[in-house]
């Protein structure tokens, strides 16, 4: 059943922190009725600006390869029914969507839409808030229940780690058996991923102290929690907006040392290292092909730039296009470009088919939602969608995470160094979770 939604965009003014107009109340409290901090969180932040949602007045599951296909034809349906009012000519102003999709076309995990009842947004230095309610509501409430975690300050509650499937010990001969398959001629590049789950000790977590953490230290990521994934992600699947697409590749990873000099050197070694040049090369290639039926042009760089993040470099390709309208003038939406995309060679590897099938083989454990797309949609189709990584999926009750990293293992790679570079990125959750002497 598609609801009957009616969205109420108008402006705001909210703390330099969006996070803290949960807290501070004021405008927001007024509109939602109350202190609304222990209401489902949805965050889209980058650099102090994007989007947090509380509650939900709709939400659409859905399984299987048809997933972004039904998704999006549910969104245009709601958008088909709604009544808009108030300013949209920014993006994201008005009716938006939050979703999170399973990795694998077999995965067990839906992947979900998510329409909050309530955005504060800010972009380009405006700021303004969105109520969706149903038809027969007069306005959506909350009642003033208090935080899981207590007011600002609190702690997370102690974590444990647990290995995954995979151990880290084990790690090592697992892509070992990768490398064997590619120099065998089965494919050419394979991205592996290992996990470990983390337990809580003393009731559930609190997504808003885990985005809080992400926020603080990883300003420059996509940092997200939607549905239970939470997460900071570096890399850019694509963005859609006003007849643009951009795409940010990330492929070739190194640690940093936290030594400006000592980083120039690994920076300048990271972009004439053949194995890691090689490995991002195969992501490029992949977004480049699918990205052109989409496009009337595509401008792609020669060759990669080094990102620099608080604990790891990549080598980085950002690619942009301007969309072809189809005959009847419309442009391909957000998630159409996504589904298209999903997964690339920086995620799964190359050829994608043979690739797809080495990672259910040696992995052991369904990824879910690690490494898909996660992001935003709004009434016209423009959205951002982010891969997740650096990310962790929430149990239901909030009592356990499970963690993923991973990386692109070609003929060259090592073993030892694949290994710590997975250790590497489950760094930033184990932060964000508490887990620093793991």
């Amino acid at each position: 059943m598609i609801p009957a939604l009616t969205f109420t965009t108008t402006p705001a003014a909210h703390p330099a922190d969006l996070l803290d107009a949960i807290r501070d109340g004021g405008e927001w409290a007024d509109q939602t009725g109350g202190s609304p901090s222990a209401a489902p969180l949805t965050v889209w932040l980058r650099r102090g600006e994007g989007f947090v949602g509380l509650g939900q007045a709709a939400t659409f599951n859905t399984l299987g390869s048809g997933r972004f296909g039904s998704a999006e034809q549910w969104w245009r349906a709601v958008i088909s029914q709604a009544r808009i009012d108030g300013p949209a000519d920014l993006p994201g102003m008005g009716p938006l969507a939050f979703g999170t999709f399973a990795f694998a076309d077999n995965s067990p995990e839906p992947s979900a839409l998510i329409v909050p009842r309530w955005v504060l947004a800010r972009f380009r230095g405006q700021e303004w808030i969105t109520t969706a309610r149903l038809e027969d509501e007069s306005a959506p409430s909350l009642p003033p229940i208090a935080s899981p975690s207590g007011p600002v300050g609190s702690a997370l509650p102690p974590m444990r780690q647990l290995p995954g499937p995979v151990s880290a010990e084990q790690w090592p001969a697992v892509v070992e058996r990768a490398i064997s398959l590619i120099k065998s001629g089965q494919l050419e590049k394979v991205v592996l991923a290992r996990s470990v789950l983390a337990e809580s000790l003393a009731g559930p977590v609190d997504p808003e102290l885990v985005v809080r953490n992400l926020v603080n230290r990883y300003r420059d990521t996509w940092t997200f929690a939607v549905d239970g994934l939470v997460g900071a992600s570096p890399e850019m699947l694509v963005r859609s907006t006003r007849g643009l697409v951009t795409s940010r590749i990330l492929a070739g990873t190194i640690r940093s040392t936290g030594c400006d000099q000592a980083d120039l050197a690994r920076a300048a070694a990271l972009a004439r290292s053949s194995k890691d040049l090689e490995e991002h090369e195969f992501a490029v290639a992949s977004v480049v092909d699918a990205l052109q039926p989409f496009t009337e042009e595509l401008a792609v760089p020669d060759g990669p730039s080094v990102l620099h993040l608080p604990n790891l470099m990549h080598l980085a390709t950002e690619v942009v296009g301007e969309l072809r309208r189809s005959r009847s003038g419309a442009l391909p939406g957000a998630l159409t470009l996504a589904s298209a995309l999903h997964p690339s060679a920086a995620v799964c590897g190359t050829p994608k088919r043979e690739a797809a099938r080495v990672i259910g083989q040696l992995e052991k454990l369904d990824r879910g939602r690690y490494s898909a797309p996660v992001g935003w949609i709004d009434a016209n189709g423009a959205g951002e969608w982010a891969i997740a990584l650096r990310c962790a999926q929430l149990s239901p009750d909030g009592c356990s995470a499970r963690l993923w990293a991973g990386g692109g293992i070609v003929a060259a790679s090592n073993p030892d160094a694949e290994l710590a570079e997975t250790e590497a990125k489950l760094a930033p959750m184990r932060e964000a979770l508490g887990l620093t002497d793991a």
